[in-house]
């Protein structure tokens, strides 16, 4: 285990653009992000679940407290950098996690970034309408 001089284990955690900095320690199960709650930061459950996945799945939902700062993105990357970031942390916290983990992808940095507009393009990949004649 980890921990740095106040007792807390560090994790980050990337999705698109967003970033999220996780800490853990002993607790009841609090997970706080930026300063709220977690069903009131999202307010889709398919996000909260996100959040509190790698949690259930290593059983550690009401044994440790999470705090969240989370950075830049849209709800959906939010959820997967925070997702990505408790991870990362409940490794660090207990190494025997990691199997289960990978197994159920959490330890998987999702690399798809937003591609860019080409010129003489409507999008990335779109092209304006073609008129043969």
């Amino acid at each position: 285990m980890v921990k740095d001089k106040a007792g807390w284990i560090w994790g980050t955690g990337r999705r698109k653009s967003a970033v999220a900095r996780v800490r853990l320690r002993d607790g009841a199960g609090k997970i706080v992000i930026n300063g709220r709650p977690v069903e009131t930061f999202f307010t889709e459950t398919r996000h909260r679940n996100d959040v509190v996945a790698a949690l259930e799945v290593t059983q550690m939902t009401q044994k440790v407290d999470v705090f969240i700062n989370l950075a830049g993105g849209g709800y959906s990357g939010q959820a997967g950098a925070a997702l990505l970031g408790i991870a990362r942390a409940l490794k660090k916290m207990n190494p025997e996690f990691d199997h289960v983990l990978r197994d159920n992808g959490f330890l998987t940095r999702d690399s798809r970034e937003v591609e860019r507009k080409k010129y003489g393009q409507k999008k990335a990949r779109k092209r304006f309408q073609f008129s043969k004649r």
